[in-house]
């Protein structure tokens, strides 16, 4: 299976651009319990915002923190996927990069965003599956 199977049962993707005040995104991840956002300029993810870069910048500079913009907080270049990726090579990729949230850019543009959670549930959800079938093939048999 691949990425695109996850995104169907997806919301649209919020995002937010590099200009936007880190204190307005933060409110964003808040009202909308997130933690990440991806950030788009032109139609293209430039960068991801997350909890860890505000936890990292606040370390920095205390509440100033808040007043900077998010492009000079996000973490760039992005890491994204592609929706015809493989499911198991996303987690792959989450696991050696150890980032939990990857955006989905299809011709270079943001299509949606999953989490390793999604990933991890989908994997749990098709191995219950077989192990169901295995199940009622063996008591027919």
């Amino acid at each position: 299976m691949t990425i695109a199977a996850i995104l169907q049962g997806k919301k649209d993707v919020i995002s937010v651009h590099p200009d936007d005040s880190v204190q307005s995104v933060v409110q964003l991840l808040s009202e909308r319990r997130i933690g990440c956002v991806p950030v788009v300029d032109n139609g293209q993810v430039v960068g991801i915002f997350s909890e860890r870069d505000l936890v990292y910048r606040v370390a920095q500079d205390g509440a100033a923190a808040l007043d900077h913009s998010v492009g000079e907080v996000m973490t760039a270049p992005a890491i994204t996927i592609a929706d015809d990726t493989p499911v198991i090579h996303g987690l792959s990729l989450m696991t050696k990069r150890r980032i939990r949230h990857l955006p989905v850019v299809v011709d270079g543009a943001l299509v949606g965003m999953i989490s390793i959670g999604d990933l991890v549930k989908y994997r749990i959800d098709s191995i219950e599956s077989e192990a169901a079938s295995l199940r009622d093939y063996i008591q027919t048999a």
